[in-house]
């Protein structure tokens, strides 16, 4: 997929979220004749998305064990974000250091406490200097590309319209099914609209995994190689999910709340690990022809529908192509 039609798939998926949002609202409540105010139901959605995102990186740093590292701290992972932040063209985002063996790295931030960019101590003993600063381009393409915000408002709608309809059928199954009430309309178009959220919930997985293509594009177009290094980096960090001890109850709470954050899915990683990924590769090169050799199945297109990260063969795939000029790179815009 070249750099236009992602952006315009991205475009598409949103629209299409707002757009279906906003027809399916408008025609339930006009059919329902609702008798009480959701109005209220929404602002209070809302502030509970505002908080979770101006909190969550206070929420991450406790249950990962986040550190901001000091300039006199790893000072080359300070050189690689200092030149990548200008090669992308944004502000410098604090580094920070999850103290857990887990290999991995993810991109946050708040109005509070300003974008940043961690990286977990099992990525930097699993990955090589190239590898990491790969990844670090990833995530720093996800800071240029605001991934943060624009996955926050698309999973604001699935929350919204999930929220009201939970409530609808409350109201309908407690409030009574006379005629007066309409409490048994309330409850059908109560469960209809959380039938819908998670129609919703899909085209927002499907947004999320576009997020992840853009953000691996942008480390190519900023890393020297970034294809290659991308590449062994993310087969690294799936094959060392199996060998990484099993996370903390809090952790694997965090794990399920946070996954859309890091550059590989913990939970998918670790799966694919276990199902596809054979144990007797030491050379990352041979271990990637392994993983290109395959071909997705349809359980594998199935699982993809319900992740938040593209199945890895087909990104392993779309790296490729970037690797062998199939398609012309130009530094990529925040047009999202």
């Amino acid at each position: 997929m070249n750099a236009w039609k992602l952006r315009i798939s991205m475009a598409a998926t949103l629209a299409i979220i707002f757009g279906l949002s906003t027809l399916i609202f408008a025609v339930i409540l006009t059919v329902a004749g609702i008798g009480f105010s959701l109005i209220d139901i929404g602002i209070l959605v809302v502030i509970l998305n505002v908080g979770q995102w101006l909190l969550a990186p206070y929420l991450i740093g406790w249950i990962y064990k986040v550190k901001e590292l000091r300039q006199d701290e790893k000072p080359e992972l300070h050189q690689i974000v200092n030149d990548l932040s200008r090669k992308s063209g944004i502000a410098v985002p604090k580094l920070m250091l999850a103290n857990i063996p887990m290999a991995n790295a993810f991109a946050y931030g708040s109005p509070l406490t300003g974008n940043r960019v961690a990286v977990t101590q099992g990525l930097l003993d699993s990955l090589d200097n190239g590898e990491v600063e790969a990844v670090l381009g990833h995530e720093l393409g996800h800071v240029k590309h605001h991934d943060v915000q624009v996955m926050m408002v698309a999973s604001f709608l699935p929350a919204l319209f999930y929220y009201i309809g939970y409530s609808m059928m409350l109201s309908g199954v407690f409030g009574g099914s006379g005629k007066k009430s309409g409490g048994g309309n309330n409850a059908l178009f109560g469960i209809a609209f959380m039938a819908f959220s998670w129609v919703l919930t899909l085209f927002t997985l499907y947004l999320s995994r576009l997020r992840e293509y853009y953000a691996d594009r942008h480390s190519v177009s900023v890393v020297e190689n970034g294809a290659h290094k991308l590449s062994t980096g993310l087969v690294t960090i799936v094959q060392e999910s199996k060998k990484s001890s099993k996370p903390k109850k809090d952790q694997q709470k965090g794990n399920s709340s946070f996954r859309a954050l890091f550059i590989a899915d913990p939970e998918r990683a670790s799966a694919d690990a276990a199902e596809s990924f054979a144990s007797n590769f030491t050379n990352k090169d041979d271990l990637l022809r392994d993983q290109l050799a395959k071909k997705p199945t349809k359980a594998d297109n199935f699982k993809e529908i319900l992740s938040t990260h593209p199945n890895i063969t087909k990104r392993l795939r779309a790296l490729q192509d970037l690797s062998t000029g199939q398609e012309k790179l130009s530094k990529d815009s925040p047009i999202l």
